[in-house]
């Protein structure tokens, strides 16, 4: 193994295994969450294989995550962040991929309390609800949107409209007419590492013996 340059394999099972563990998961548990074989999983956090997008869906989803937000934590680490110091995102940067029926910018680098991010969808589908232990808050920008909490009700949103729940919601976003709609929404964030200290070569040939 190269710790000197990891690799992709290996800074997105970094970061899948740091996600893990500020979740208190076992691997098995995870495995379990996610419908995936354990093997997979363990091959996976030691950098051995490559997941494909449904697999990283599925484990997303299991960690209360999205696959935008696994991807740019893994991006992170070779970033050489630092929890003090400012990040600049200028317009037409940031991390960008899925994230729920739709698709993201990340607003923000780095392992930070708030990851505010903008998404676009069109979704009529609400598709499945999403749960994760973080606050969430969400303006609208353009369009309209229903927000599904289940039990906690429906509310449809137009433009300049704010929601804010609790962790542990579950919820889902949609368009009611079909038509394109724009969100800023701002995602609580709990750190799952200190990022004053980034790849750590010794800290990584651990990860990658134990088992």
């Amino acid at each position: 193994m190269d710790t000197e340059s990891p690799s992709h394999e290996h800074l997105l099972g970094q970061h899948i295994r740091a996600m893990r563990r500020s979740r208190q998961l076992t691997l098995v548990q995870l495995a379990a969450l996610a419908e995936l074989s354990h093997p997979f999983l363990s091959q996976l956090e030691r950098g051995l294989t490559r997941p494909s997008m449904v697999s990283l869906e599925k484990i997303a989803r299991a960690l209360g995550s999205s696959q935008l937000e696994l991807l740019s934590g893994a991006a992170d680490l070779a970033r050489g962040l630092v929890t003090s110091t400012p990040t600049l995102v200028r317009a037409g940067e940031g991390d960008t991929g899925p994230y729920s029926l739709g698709h993201a910018r990340l607003l923000v680098q780095g392992d930070r309390r708030f990851h505010p991010m903008l998404f676009t969808a069109s979704n009529a589908d609400p598709g499945e609800y999403h749960q994760h232990d973080e606050d969430e808050f969400l303006h609208v920008i353009s369009g309209r949107c229903v927000v599904d909490l289940a039990d906690q009700g429906t509310f449809e949103l137009a433009p300049e409209d704010s929601l804010y729940y609790v962790g542990g919601s579950p919820h889902r976003w949609f368009s009611p007419d079909g038509e394109p709609y724009r969100l800023f929404v701002v995602k609580e964030h709990f750190a799952v590492r200190d990022l004053d200290s980034v790849w750590d070569p010794a800290l990584a040939l651990e990860m990658e013996e134990a088992q």
